[in-house]
């Protein structure tokens, strides 16, 4: 066993404050520590660093997934704060109202200030 005490997600960031301003107000969070041009959340239990540098915003995948208790009430929450979902239409994934069923989950997917890819899921029983 390698002994690993921790995991950390890390997403890049051209602008920290836009960032930092994105995150509180369109997912109500704030950073547990800022240091060395980075923000170090804690969201659920997992601990997600956004630190700056120039390759922001180049992947096209989901960078990050939030689990949801309630899909629909929690995507309702975040277009009341103004994020808007992502529709897609590709083989094997097609959204109808920004929602894509898959198997046992459904999901769905918004870009932040960033232009990371952050999926919503919710699980079933």
């Amino acid at each position: 066993m390698l002994g690993f005490t921790n995991v950390m997600a890390v997403l890049p960031a051209s602008d920290l404050e836009r960032a930092r301003g994105y995150y509180k107000d369109k997912l109500d969070l704030e950073p547990e520590m800022s240091e060395d041009g980075a923000l170090i959340y804690n969201i659920a239990g997992a601990r997600v660093m956004l630190y700056e540098t120039s390759f922001a915003g180049t992947a096209q995948n989901t960078a990050l997934t939030l689990e949801a208790d309630n899909l629909d009430a929690t995507m309702a929450e975040l277009r009341n704060r103004g994020v808007v979902f992502e529709e897609y239409d590709m083989p094997g994934l097609k959204t109808e109202n920004g929602v894509a069923s898959m198997g046992t989950e459904r999901g769905a997917w918004f870009v932040d200030s960033e232009r990371n890819i952050i999926g919503v899921i919710e699980r079933s029983a």
